[in-house]
């Protein structure tokens, strides 16, 4: 993952996209700054899971800004967080629909045997597990809690 992020940054440095460059510039800073929080736990540098995590934690902090400008009438913010988000995105596996996600939901649930809201610490880890950049955790944890409380 780390060589196609390089590989996309030399493509939009020779292509003179700014906005490209910026926020590819931005990912390997993220996973720098990760490397080097890692050293101290023993660890070399992060994993392709470990950056699948910094990559969805950019989308929804780019997420929520645009939310905030669009609030305040700043369309010209918004619109430059937005295009971070989908140059963001490419290196995301693609995001499982409303039924996908459902379907993998009760899927987990009765994999794990889960059988009340205790249970849900198993089934959000296998979910994590296998869908990894792929699902909204905090969208799974309302509709596990919804499946498990009934």
């Amino acid at each position: 993952m780390r060589e196609q992020i390089s590989q996309a940054l030399k493509v939009a440095l020779k292509g003179q996209e700014r906005r490209r460059v910026a926020t590819l510039r931005l990912i390997n800073a993220a996973i720098t700054d990760r490397d080097i929080a890692l050293r101290g736990n023993g660890k070399d540098r992060a994993d392709d899971a470990e950056i699948l995590d910094i990559l969805t934690k950019m989308v929804k902090q780019r997420e929520e800004s645009s939310r905030l400008y669009r609030e305040a009438g700043r369309s010209e913010l918004e619109a430059q967080e937005l295009e971070e988000i989908e140059i963001i995105r490419e290196f995301l596996p693609k995001a499982l629909s409303e039924e996908e996600t459902g379907e993998a939901i009760r899927a987990a649930i009765t994999e794990t045997g889960a059988q009340s809201l205790r249970d849900m610490g198993k089934v959000m880890g296998l979910l994590k597990e296998r869908y990894r950049g792929q699902i909204d955790m905090a969208k799974a944890g309302a509709r596990i809690k919804a499946e498990l409380g009934t």
